[in-house]
């Protein structure tokens, strides 16, 4: 039985963000990654029992900078292989047509 009061998410997601594969949409979608991306550094360095201060000191900005980076601000390669090479993380990120993918492993785990 289909309920009439219920909207589909991805008719939520198009109306509010339009439909995959147009410029609104392409934003949106990269911002979630990116914002992903933030989350996974700010889960290794907590693991790695390190503060943002203390990360921030390895690639050389302020604490500031890094809370902006785990939150998927200010994120670029280049950002992203520094904190990746301060966490000691060999990293693979794959950019395709529908965004970016991250896989990862801690070197000498």
């Amino acid at each position: 039985m289909e309920r009439k009061d219920f909207i589909p998410f991805e008719e939520v997601m198009d109306a509010t963000f339009g439909k995959p594969g147009t410029p609104a949409r392409d934003e949106y979608d990269m911002g979630v990654e990116l914002w992903l991306v933030g989350q996974k550094i700010k889960e290794i360095r907590e693991a790695k029992k390190l503060t943002q201060e203390d990360l921030g000191k390895l690639i050389g900005v302020q604490k500031a900078q890094i809370s902006k980076i785990e939150n998927g601000k200010n994120l670029t390669v280049v950002t992203i292989i520094k904190v990746f090479k301060a966490l000691g993380v060999d990293a693979k990120i794959h950019i395709g047509g529908r965004g970016l993918s991250l896989g990862y492993e801690l070197m000498g785990a």
